[in-house]
């Protein structure tokens, strides 16, 4: 079998076509820029890691050292509006020279779907695939549209917009036909695709139904039991507006709703669905695909969410250099627990999500609400599951910076701040029980950072303490 290359392993996509390579028998290595986010997987130990940057042209051919098919699985939409389309353009450039300097037989990109006046996302795939297949090494570019799965950042959109409004006035955007695909079909096509030979290609793929996002909607409410949904477009309602609104109802933020929106006044169907058609047993009809995204969903077998890949390649942590010498303020509380080491580890990494975070929820809900008027992520990420985390995974507007079993939990907030925030928690065995240190720490940015801390600390005592005595006290009760 091929040693195959994947790039983007730790987002969506490949960290779901990564089992299914393994299972069919591939050698697969995998690209990271943070290694470490690949820890927690259960697949760890049966890939090669190797660390690497599109970015930077030196780390690439050590990374594609001896692989024979690669997957370019990446592109650069970030939640802080980054020029997404010249990082795009870098990124493509140096991963196609460098895989013209190897021995790589074949490059399998997956783009993204559409004709005419494109959206400035849209248009930026189709880029990247051109200067993909513009290097030696023959591209199959695969071009779809809307991806049905749990935790797809597609699907997410739907479900909140469908559930969370009985009642929507939306953008005429809403009747713009798509050809959704079901993420099963979309890992056997790009299994598929591995096999291709000659020249480079361009292939559409889409699922077996061609519906409005209007139709979509109305599909998920029936299938997920909920009363009829009253849909009434209009023109006035522009990208902005729209993703403002996105950015309020559901889980994304705006700066990621915004070039999605921009992409959804774009019927992407597919002219001829050969490519797809064989290469799947057969395609899903999409209220299926609905159906299995809800079952994941609520049995919580979700392997890999969108708000799993995190905007920046590494997240800052107090003690880097960078920070040294600078101000850094610090909140610690250090409770006892009859419990064990074990349960309060099993207790804090409980928190965010349908949990909340033990004290004065109100209180984190309206924090959420601000975030999210400022055009942050708020609190609706939630959890990809209620009692595991991995490192790198999303928490409400936390990302999981460390976690180390039975001990100890590091989070970074993604929130809106004039500065930058930790929130951290160590548990100890003391032979008698166990010890909880939780400390906050936040490192303010001039003067509006310093105003910040000292306005919200009275706030900060009251929530850390009674949240650090609660976790110790629910430890304690475990059985």
């Amino acid at each position: 079998m091929p040693r195959v290359l994947v790039t983007g392993a730790t987002g969506y996509i490949g960290g779901r076509l990564v089992p299914k390579l393994l299972e069919m028998g591939y050698d697969v290595v995998c690209l990271a820029r943070t290694p470490q986010k690949l820890d927690d997987v259960w697949w760890r130990d049966q890939v090669e890691v190797r660390q690497g940057d599109l970015l930077d042209p030196q780390s690439l051919g050590p990374v594609l050292e001896g692989c024979d098919r690669a997957f370019y699985l990446v592109h650069s939409m970030e939640e802080k509006g980054a020029d997404f389309g010249a990082r795009d353009r870098e990124a493509a450039s140096n991963f196609a020279a460098a895989a013209g300097r190897s021995d790589l037989q074949r490059i399998v990109y997956l783009g993204g779907l559409g004709k005419g006046d494109l959206s400035p996302h849209l248009a930026s795939r189709q880029e990247v695939g051109q200067l993909l297949a513009a290097g030696s090494v023959p591209v199959t570019e695969l071009r779809a549209a809307v991806i049905i799965g749990s935790g797809s950042v597609s699907f997410e959109m739907l479900r909140y917009l469908t559930e969370v409004l009985p009642v929507m006035i939306t953008p005429k955007w809403v009747r713009t036909r798509c050809q959704p695909l079901a993420i099963g079909d979309l890992l056997e096509i790009l299994v598929g695709a591995l096999s291709d030979e000659g020249g480079s290609i361009v292939r559409e793929i889409g699922g077996p139904d061609r519906l409005s996002y209007e139709e979509m909607m109305r599909v998920y409410a029936e299938i997920a039991g909920l009363p009829r949904r009253w849909i009434i477009a209009v023109p006035a309602l522009t990208p902005r507006l729209s993703s403002l609104w996105i950015g309020l109802v559901t889980p994304l933020p705006t700066a990621v709703a915004k070039p999605l929106v921009d992409s959804l006044r774009v019927e992407v169907t597919v002219s001829d669905n050969a490519y797809a058609e064989a290469g799947t047993a057969g395609l899903t009809p999409y209220r299926e695909a609905v159906a299995r995204a809800l079952h994941s969903e609520n049995e919580h077998e979700i392997p890999t969410r969108w708000s799993g890949v995190s905007a920046r390649p590494a997240l800052p942590y107090p003690s880097d250099p960078d920070w040294s010498g600078g101000t850094l303020q610090m909140d610690t509380q250090t409770v006892e627990s009859s419990g064990s080491a074990k349960d309060l580890f099993e207790v804090f990494t409980s928190l965010g999500g349908e949990v909340g975070y033990f004290t004065m929820n109100w209180a984190w809900g309206i924090r959420g609400l601000i975030d999210s008027l400022a055009g942050g992520v708020g609190l609706r990420r939630g959890r990809r599951h209620p009692r595991e985390l991995r490192t790198g995974e999303s928490v409400d507007f936390w990302r999981v910076v460390r976690v180390v079993p039975d001990s100890t939990l590091e989070l970074y907030a993604e929130m809106r701040l004039p500065g930058e925030a930790w929130l951290s928690f160590q548990a100890d065995d003391t032979g008698s029980g166990s010890r909880l240190t939780q400390t906050a720490l936040f490192r303010p940015r001039g003067l509006l950072g310093r105003l910040y801390w000292w306005a919200m600390f009275p706030f900060h005592l009251v929530i850390f303490r009674r949240m650090a005595r609660r976790i110790a006290l629910r430890a304690s009760e475990a059985p």
